[in-house]
């Protein structure tokens, strides 16, 4: 395996200084005119800040199946056609229709308090306010002792999720505890979350049917806390029930609950749900294209996910890499007049729900596929890109290493390169291309926290963007674009040997899969 190492930066450099350093080329680098003006245009011209705006204030979250997201679709292939490149939707099936409303939970009894909690995506509404003791889960060791305790939830709200002792970070533990202690904490925590999944499977359920079991006994609500161990973030995925509501209570209000209810204090809250279900929706890409003049029927391609899970804006997952593709399109819509190969932006749909929309479009344009030069793919938040692997494509040290001496050196030396790398097998948007064979690279940024407190969470908003950063990765993407676009071969596909793993089987390229195109048998 072949390791290229771009990354020569310290580790460490003050915000000024970087500032500065992603705007300003080195004086005595002379870049390709073309590149230069991508340079100029995003620093003294950008309209990041302002299509942030209109996508994660105005839109907001963009989950599948909503007008949200459909209104999103529609934005952006206006947001293209504003600048002269051709844009549409594709649609690649249908999903269930629901439209989050005004969701407000209050403590009734022993007191009165108004609860941090958000109603899960595609949850049923209540219609009308419901009012019920909240009770825990039994303390039993077999299904059949709690099947036997089933019929207990009728017309109450249960408290599904584990108990957590501690709502601190497990680094403000360790910044302030002895090292005695924080060893100790962290001993309890990992066995009380060992303790509690064991307790789950000993009841014989999992957190897609244990809902359903709770539902059919007639619970009158489901309520989680999906921390993520980080001080007021809270995960939102999906409602597990089909009519009644389920909602994720902040650590702090469940771990609250959870002590009245197991101290026999019978805690009433009363969730007001008014989500919408709606028929069932349309599911969309939205794909712009500029005509390649020399080249017309080869193709780089510029991907993210447009859609998000709707507990906050969906700004980091994934607005920035929508931000990201859309400026880079507008720049080189204007600097780059003569593309020598057709430039392709995709801003999928459904890839919370297992890379849909990108599937959908490999599998549905096979010409295409057979002339794609380079996919870029951004995923993972607002981080400046710090690594790019081969994907496994035995040649890919070659022309990727070529196209990166053209980005410009302050950008291109906060990268590191992994050849021929291994092939992504899931994750995001590229694996749907390389899964097929299409050299399809994803463009890895810098955490900034992204995995613990903004992936999915409650708080992955607007001000969580850090818009030189991802100015910085408007530049690589559209000079890495540019220079897939220009150069005079087609990039090789040839595949890696692959190695074996651990029991000494050769490992397998991913395979390619057809897109889930409706929500039936979505769990």
């Amino acid at each position: 395996m072949k390791i290229n190492r771009f990354f020569v930066a310290p580790a460490v450099v003050l915000a000024v200084q970087f500032s500065w350093a992603q705007g300003q080329p080195g004086s005595q680098e002379k870049l390709n005119p073309v590149v230069a003006n991508f340079v100029n245009e995003v620093n003294s011209h950008s309209q990041l800040e302002d299509m942030a705006y209109e996508l994660l204030d105005g839109i907001g979250p963009r989950l599948v199946g909503t007008p949200e997201m459909l209104a999103s679709n529609e934005w952006t292939a206006a947001k293209l056609r504003s600048w002269g490149v051709e844009a549409d939707l594709q649609q690649f099936g249908t999903w269930k229709g629901w439209q989050r409303g005004i969701t407000h939970v209050d403590m009734i009894y022993p007191r009165i308090k108004s609860l941090s909690a958000t109603q899960l995506a595609w949850s049923p509404s209540t219609k009308k306010a419901v009012e019920a003791e909240v009770v825990i889960l039994p303390k039993v060791s077999s299904k059949a002792e709690f099947d036997q305790w089933l019929p207990a939830v009728k017309g109450k709200i249960v408290l599904m999720a584990q108990y957590q002792k501690i709502g601190r970070s497990d680094e403000q533990i360790k910044e302030f505890a002895t090292p005695e202690l924080y060893e100790k904490l962290k001993a309890e925590k990992e066995q009380a979350a060992k303790d509690f999944r064991d307790y789950v499977k000993s009841i014989g359920y999992d957190n897609n049917t244990l809902p359903e079991a709770l539902e059919k006994a007639g619970a009158t609500g489901i309520a989680i806390s999906n921390w993520t161990g980080i001080m007021g973030a809270n995960r939102i995925f999906g409602a597990k029930t089909s009519k009644i509501p389920m909602i994720d209570i902040d650590v702090e209000d469940y771990g609250m609950l959870f002590r009245m209810a197991e101290k026999g204090q019978k805690p009433k809250i009363k969730i007001e749900a008014q989500s919408k279900i709606l028929p069932d929706a349309k599911t969309f890409n939205t794909i712009g294209m500029i005509k390649g003049k020399e080249k017309p029927n080869e193709y780089v391609i510029l991907s993210a996910h447009l859609d998000s899970w709707d507990g906050a804006q969906g700004a980091t997952d994934n607005g920035t890499g929508v931000l990201t593709m859309l400026e880079t399109m507008r720049i080189l819509k204007k600097y780059y007049p003569n593309n020598k190969r057709t430039i392709i932006v995709g801003l999928w749909g459904s890839e919370e729900q297992g890379l849909n929309g990108s599937r959908g479009f490999v599998a549905d344009n096979p010409e295409i596929m057979k002339g794609v030069q380079a996919v870029f793919n951004q995923d993972n938040g607002t981080g400046r890109v710090i690594n790019i692997s081969g994907q496994g494509f035995a040649d890919s040290y070659d022309y990727i290493g070529k196209w990166l001496n053209g980005v410009p050196k302050n950008v291109r030396d906060q990268i590191k390169t992994d050849f021929p790398g291994m092939p992504g097998g899931g994750g995001s948007d590229h694996a749907s291309f390389v899964a097929a064979g299409v050299p399809g690279f994803s463009l890895s940024s810098l955490n900034w926290g992204y995995f613990g407190y903004t992936w999915h969470t409650t708080k992955d908003t607007y001000d969580k963007i850090v818009f030189d950063e991802v100015k910085n990765n408007v530049i690589l993407t559209a000079s890495l674009a540019y220079m897939a676009s220009e150069d005079p071969e087609f990039a090789s596909r040839e595949k890696r040997a692959m190695p074996q793993n651990d029991k000494g089987e050769t490992v397998k390229w991913p395979e390619a899969k057809e897109p889930t195109r409706n929500s039936k048998d979505f769990k």
